[in-house]
C-alpha cells in the first residue's frame, strides 16, 4: 500500500504507478466501503450491523462521537443480552459541547442493557475503529452518529483476519484499561438533574437538526 501525505505546495515528483499482484498474498479479508448521497448511503451501516448481528463473544467500538439510532443501538443492546460482551470507548474531553451531551443522554440506557462504557481522557479522542471476536475489525472516518453515517462523505476498511484483529483489539483494551475512565451508576456526577436536563436537550437539538436536513429524525431515537 502507498500513501501520499499532501501538505502545502508538495505533490508527487515523478508519477506512481500501483500494479495489482497477480495473486492473493495470505488469507486476510477486507472490503473498502464508501457512504455518500447517492448510491452508497447506508452501506457502512449495514456493514456494521452484520458484523454485530453475528458477533458471539466480544463487540469493542471505540468512536469520537457516538450516536447511534435505533437500529445499531438494538443491534449492540441485542448482543449483550445474548451474552456478547459489549464495550464502548467514547470521547472524555469536550470538543464538541452539544455532540459530547447528546452521546451522554444515551448512557444510562445503553448501562441498563449491559453494555460497558468508558471514556477516554489522555487527549481527544479520533479513532473511529471496531473489532468483533477478534477477528472482524474496521478502521476509516465514520463515525457512530447521523452525521457520518447519514450526511457526511466517509470511507471504512472492514477487515476479516485474526492478527490484525488482535493487535487493534490489544491497543484498545491497553486504552480501556490505562487512559479511561469506567461510566458507571455509581459516578453522580455522569448522573446529576443538571446533566440530564443539559444532555437530553442537547440529544433533542441534534436531532431536530437532521430533520431540518431532510432525515427523518424520529426512525433513528435510540
Amino acid at each position: 500500500m502507498l500513501v501520499a501525505w499532501v501538505h502545502l505546495k508538495k505533490r508527487w515528483v515523478s508519477p506512481v504507478t500501483i500494479k495489482p499482484v497477480d495473486k492473493p498474498c495470505g488469507n486476510q479479508k477486507a472490503a473498502f466501503l464508501i457512504r455518500d448521497n447517492w448510491r452508497h448511503r447506508h452501506g457502512i451501516e449495514h456493514a456494521y450491523l452484520e458484523a454485530i448481528n453475528q458477533a458471539h463473544t466480544e463487540i469493542i467500538i471505540a468512536n469520537a462521537y457516538f450516536l447511534p439510532g435505533r437500529k445499531f443501538s438494538n443491534a449492540l443492546k441485542n448482543a449483550a443480552q445474548r451474552g456478547v460482551t459489549v464495550e464502548l470507548l467514547l470521547q472524555g474531553k469536550i470538543e464538541y459541547r452539544l455532540q459530547h451531551h447528546a452521546t451522554q443522554a444515551l448512557y444510562e440506557n445503553l448501562l441498563k442493557a449491559g453494555i460497558k462504557i468508558y471514556e477516554y481522557n489522555r487527549s481527544y479522542l479520533h479513532a473511529k475503529v471496531a473489532v468483533i471476536d477478534q477477528h472482524w475489525a474496521t478502521v476509516g472516518s465514520s463515525n457512530i452518529d447521523p452525521f457520518s453515517l447519514l450526511l457526511a462523505r466517509e470511507a471504512n476498511i472492514f477487515i476479516e483476519d485474526h492478527q490484525f484483529a488482535h493487535e487493534l483489539r490489544t491497543s484498545l483494551k491497553a486504552a480501556i484499561a490505562e487512559e479511561s475512565i469506567a461510566v458507571t451508576p455509581e459516578h453522580k456526577s455522569f448522573f446529576t438533574w443538571r446533566n440530564y436536563v443539559l444532555n437530553w436537550l442537547s440529544f433533542y437539538i441534534v436531532r431536530m437538526m437532521q430533520g431540518v436536513l431532510g432525515y427523518d429524525w424520529h426512525d433513528n431515537i435510540p
